[in-house]
């Protein structure tokens, strides 16, 4: 009888340890740092692109307005708004002087991305450090300019932040917030390593030079989405890049409620990846793909093999032991140790769930950037 299902399995986990343990054990060890204490803060322009989000506006604006930091700006760039967002922005323009508004019209003949209303409030920003965020996103603390802005350290072009969503009750929004902290342990890591990879337009900031001499988002403007992971794919590189991870610099945003709307958010998001570097395409899909085949294999083997189950559950125990392990402070930093009890269950629905997404989205026409 042929044991070659056992050498298979053997060979996904060893794969699946080299990311756990080499890879996001880097985010495990990693000291926190806070860059609230210091003498100079460079002046900062906060982005925030906005498409029919007056709601949003009325309640998360005032805590980016309200933040406590020496000169900043905050520009809303509103895009082709159809509810009453160019009047809610304009009650917030006459309570706070450092809320500007860029208006963008409709034109019936040109269809733009999030991309093109970015490059309008890149270009029309006053300084020459840019943080970007989304309508629907509250800070964490009052410190979180600081704490995102005080990281341009030592020639420092990028600093990748950290958004997580709020929690709500249902198996939907601890997938969500499992998915958002597998991703952000992911692209942390790497940065880690010296090899960002990508970032989250939620939380991200970066230097309006760097912006114009990458050309902005020329590269892939044909893509409505990617205007954070593919504008860090193209530019980072080993010592340009910070994390700013403290509690303070986190920021949080509102999540999907439905699975409909989720699984359109997945779909807009996959398409991008098929312009990352060679080199990160083939990580991300070894990733994916080895944990998805262990699965799958733990699978057969149990099903052929059922008398030498104990090796199957061996493997499966040893590979989320090891999870646990690394995981727990990770989680602890990105404040979510509420969902890690649900790893075994997550994980599995994640890694089927995502890869099935990306596999029947990955070429499809996205047609908006919401």
């Amino acid at each position: 009888m042929s044991y070659f299902p056992f050498g298979i399995l053997a060979i996904l986990l060893l794969f699946q340890l080299y990311f756990i343990l080499f890879v996001y054990s880097k985010l495990a060890r990693y000291t926190v740092k806070s860059y609230q204490e210091q003498d100079e803060y460079p002046a900062v322009s906060v982005i925030i692109c906005a498409h029919n989000e007056q709601e949003n506006l009325k309640e998360y604006l005032p805590s980016i307005l309200d933040q406590d930091y020496p000169e900043f700006e905050v520009i809303v760039v509103n895009d082709c708004s159809e509810d009453d967002t160019k009047w809610v922005l304009k009650d917030f323009c006459e309570q706070y002087p450092q809320l500007r508004v860029v208006e963008i019209k409709e034109h019936v003949q040109l269809k733009h991305s999030k991309k093109f209303a970015l490059t309008m409030g890149i270009k029309g920003a006053k300084y020459e450090t840019l943080l970007m965020c989304d309508a629907d996103c509250q800070p964490n603390s009052p410190n979180w300019i600081k704490e995102m802005a005080g990281a341009f350290k030592n020639k420092k072009e990028i600093v990748l932040g950290y958004s997580p969503y709020f929690k709500h009750k249902g198996f939907l929004n601890k997938l969500i917030r499992f998915e958002t902290t597998h991703t952000a342990m992911s692209y942390l890591s790497y940065a880690l390593k010296k090899d960002a990879y990508m970032g989250v337009g939620r939380n991200l900031a970066y230097m309006k030079a760097l912006f114009f001499k990458g050309k902005g988002f020329n590269a892939h403007m044909h893509i409505k989405s990617g205007d954070d992971d593919l504008f860090i794919n193209q530019n980072a590189t080993k010592s340009n890049v910070e994390i700013a991870i403290h509690p303070d610099a986190h920021i949080y945003s509102a999540p999907k409620l439905t699975w409909k709307s989720y699984y359109k958010q997945k779909a807009r998001h996959a398409g991008a990846s098929v312009l990352y570097k060679g080199r990160h395409k083939r990580m991300l899909a070894t990733q994916l793909i080895t944990a998805l085949l262990f699965y799958i294999t733990l699978f057969v083997c149990v099903a052929v093999f059922p008398s030498l189950w104990y090796i199957s559950l061996s493997a499966y125990l040893l590979r989320l032991l090891c999870q646990f392990l690394v995981f727990y402070p990770i989680y602890k930093k990105l404040a979510v140790l509420d969902i890690l009890i649900w790893l075994p269950i997550l994980d599995i629905y994640y890694y089927f769930y995502i890869c099935f997404n990306g596999l029947f989205n990955r070429s499809k026409q996205q047609v908006s950037w919401k």
